[in-house]
């Protein structure tokens, strides 16, 4: 458990009197808006709006303080990373934002390695990890583009949710791994940041009689395997993980996730939002997801993910038929012999 808590009085809001209606949209309701994957491809997220935000945070005096959930998921891939026992001769940083992952690699597991992110500012940021050789490339993450069959490692951390087309990236992802390269990443899931979606969503409805799209949509856990086939990946391994953080109001979360560089970004996100709408969502917040402790909770949902490019000498699945215990008999299979218990 996370607690990002700020040295801010928290101001006391009137609990608006028909909130209470709409509450049955909190996690899983109607009005909670979830990302689609169709053929043309939709342009959702301004990339331009989204490198002005990058570049904004980068050069506030403080942005290392705004870190702690990229620095967190930063430090877990660089683990699984370090759990392949092979050494990656060359590696691309997709997304590398301040170096989350890169500034924990070891030089011993990575020979080689290339940061990059369409920020140059948080690519300024990059300190890296001792004995590992490391450069950096401005270049936009939509425009993957390095020599087919030149990389045998390519990790992201918490930036794909941002690409227009993730099919189109998974692909030349695939395209530029050697045979038996591995593609591992996480990215926010659709349950994040649900409480602030519901709480603004309510909020608006209440004050405005209609919504707005103030949070982004996500990916869904159901559709990240799809698109990794899709892009040529076999082997895969998807799961994820929950960072619940306390604030001490909603208005802290939405300072903080200013500082990320993790505000939104969609072509149809509004400009403005009234007091009092705010002031509604706050009270809201605050009454539908209060901590036991003080505060309130933010949900961050994390999506795993390892991909393989195939490659003629990994392991295949059996044939069809070939199998030679039936499902019938696996009770039977599975159940130790009576005074002999399981051996090991």
């Amino acid at each position: 458990m996370f607690n990002r808590m700020k040295l801010f009085a928290t101001p006391a809001m009137r609990l608006c009197k028909m909130f209470t209606m709409l509450r049955k949209s909190a996690r899983t309701g109607s009005l909670v808006l979830h990302r689609h994957y169709c053929t043309p491809v939709v342009n959702i997220f301004d990339r331009n709006a989204k490198r002005m935000q990058r570049e904004r945070a980068a050069k506030r005096d403080d942005v290392e303080l705004y870190d702690y959930i990229k620095d967190e998921v930063g430090y877990r891939l660089a683990d699984r990373i370090f759990d392949i026992k092979r050494q990656f001769t060359n590696a691309v940083d997709l997304g590398a934002g301040r170096g989350y992952v890169t500034n924990h690699v070891l030089g011993e597991t990575v020979q080689k390695l290339t940061a990059i992110d369409i920020s140059p500012s948080m690519l300024a940021h990059i300190k890296g990890s001792p004995g590992l050789d490391f450069s950096v490339r401005e270049m936009d993450e939509e425009r993957f583009q390095f020599e087919p069959d030149s990389l045998d490692l390519v990790v992201s951390s918490l930036s794909m949710h941002w690409i227009n087309d993730l099919p189109a990236c998974f692909r030349a992802v695939n395209r530029a791994l050697k045979p038996d390269g591995v593609f591992i990443g996480a990215m926010f899931g659709g349950d994040t940041l649900y409480e602030l979606r519901s709480a603004l969503q309510l909020a608006e409805q209440e004050r405005r009689g209609g919504l707005a799209p103030h949070v982004s949509p996500f990916t869904q856990i159901r559709d990240v395997g799809m698109l990794l086939n899709r892009g040529g990946f076999t082997m895969l391994t998807i799961d994820t993980d929950e960072l619940v953080i306390g604030y001490p109001s909603m208005f802290e979360l939405m300072f903080d996730l200013q500082g990320m560089a993790e505000n939104n970004a969609a072509f149809n996100r509004p400009l403005h939002v009234g007091r009092d709408t705010l002031a509604a969502a706050a009270a809201i917040y605050k009454d539908m997801y209060a901590r036991k402790e003080e505060g309130v909770s933010a949900t961050f949902q994390i999506i795993f993910f390892v991909g393989w490019k195939p490659c003629a000498t990994q392991p295949q699945p059996a044939e069809r038929g070939s199998g030679t215990v039936s499902l019938k008999d696996l009770g039977k299979v599975m159940t130790p012999k009576s005074g002999g218990g399981c051996k090991r």
